[in-house]
C-alpha cells in the first residue's frame, strides 16, 4: 500500500472562528480526522505530522503567567507538553473516526526530539516569535534578567524570538518505523523537541521552533514514503498571491520552483517553507511527489483531480 507523511497545518488544529481553548481545538480536530480516517479508509499507510505555533505559545503564556506561585518551564518542555496534548485530541477523534469507517488501526503519539545542529547558522539569527506581547520595558528587563531575544513585532509590541533550525536527524525514528505496519503514528508535533547532541553523547533540549514541515519532510525519508502530503488553508500553491494575475499551480518542477522562490513568491514562514520541503523530498526521490493542497481536498490530490504536485523535473 502506498505510504504517506501528512504534515497538518495550524487551520487542522485551530480554526479562525473557534475559541483558543481545549474544547475549541477538539471540535475542529474532530473535523480534521475525518479527513484523515478517509484517507486511511482508501488504503493507504500514513504518518502524521502536525504544527503547534499557537498551542506552545499558550501553555508558554500560561507558564510565565504563573511563575510566582510556580516555577515556569523552559521552552523545550513547553514544546513537549504541547506534543501530548495535541496528540491526545488527534488519537481520540482520529480513532473514532476510523472506527465509524470499520479501519481498526492504532493510534498513539510518539513524544519526538529531533535533533538541530548546534552550529546551525539560525542561532545566530532567531527569528520565530513565540509567547505574548511585551512593553518595551518588560522586554528589556526579560532580556537582562533571562537573556531572551526580544524584537518589536510590526508595532504591536516586543516579542520573544527564538532560532528555527533545519532538523537533522529524528531520535525516536527507529521505534516510529517499527510501529508503522500496524499503527498510525503521531510524531515531530510541532516539528520535533529540539536538541542537540553532546560530545558525551547526551541529548539537551535548546530554546528553537523546528519548522514542521521540513520535520515532516525528513520523516517522510526516514521512513521511505511514497508522497509527502503538506495540508494547508489553500487548494493550490499560487503565484502573485492576492493580485488580480493570481495564478494557481497544478504542478512545479525545482527549477520552476527555484525561479518562483528567488522572485520572491512565496512568503517566509507561510508558503515557502512548505514549498521548500517539497523540494527537499522531490530532490532525495526523484521518481516520487510531494503534494501541497487543502484539507477537505486532501483525497481529490491523491487522485491527482487538485493539488499542486512539486516533482523532481
Amino acid at each position: 500500500m502506498p505510504k504517506i507523511v501528512v504534515a497538518l497545518g495550524g487551520n487542522a488544529l485551530q480554526a479562525k472562528d473557534s475559541k483558543p481553548t481545549a474544547e475549541g481545538q477538539l471540535d475542529v480536530v474532530k473535523k480534521t480526522c475525518e479527513h484523515i480516517a478517509d484517507i486511511s479508509s482508501q488504503g493507504y499507510e500514513l504518518a502524521i505530522v502536525h504544527g503547534n505555533g499557537p498551542q506552545v505559545g499558550r501553555i508558554l503564556l500560561a507558564s510565565e503567567a504563573a511563575k510566582d506561585v510556580t516555577p515556569s518551564m523552559p521552552f523545550d518542555v513547553c514544546g513537549a507538553m504541547s506534543q501530548g496534548y495535541i496528540g491526545y485530541h488527534i488519537q481520540q477523534a482520529l480513532k473514532y473516526a476510523l472506527n465509524m469507517r470499520n479501519v481498526h488501526v492504532p493510534v498513539l503519539t510518539v513524544a519526538t526530539q529531533v535533533i538541530v545542529d548546534g552550529n546551525d547558522p539560525a542561532f545566530q539569527n532567531p527569528t520565530k516569535p513565540i509567547g505574548p506581547f511585551y512593553t518595551e520595558e518588560e522586554a528589556k528587563i526579560l532580556e537582562a534578567e533571562k537573556g531572551f531575544n526580544m524584537k518589536e513585532d510590526a508595532g504591536r509590541g516586543y516579542r520573544r524570538v527564538v532560532p528555527s533550525p533545519l532538523p537533522k536527524k529524528i531520535v525516536e525514528i527507529d521505534a516510529i518505523q517499527d510501529l508503522w505496519a500496524s499503527s498510525i503514528v503521531i510524531s515531530c508535533g510541532g516539528g520535533g523537541i529540539p536538541v542537540v547532541e553532546n560530545m558525551d553523547g547526551t541529548l539537551e533540549g535548546v530554546a528553537a521552533v523546528i519548522d514542521k514541515d521540513f520535520a515532516a519532510e525528513l520523516l517522510a525519508e526516514e521512513v521511505d514514503a511514497d508522497v509527502l502530503m503538506i495540508l494547508t488553508e489553500v487548494e493550490k500553491v499560487a503565484i502573485n498571491w492576492g493580485k488580480p494575475d493570481q495564478k494557481n499551480l497544478d504542478s512545479m518542477n525545482l527549477k520552476e520552483a527555484v525561479r518562483y522562490i528567488e522572485e520572491g513568491q512565496f512568503a517566509p514562514g507561510s508558503m515557502l517553507p512548505k514549498v521548500e520541503a517539497a523540494m527537499k523530498f522531490a530532490r532525495t526521490f526523484p521518481s516520487k511527489k510531494a503534494i501541497i493542497t487543502s484539507l477537505d481536498k486532501a483525497i481529490d490530490a491523491l487522485e491527482g483531480k487538485t493539488g499542486t504536485v512539486i516533482t523532481f523535473a
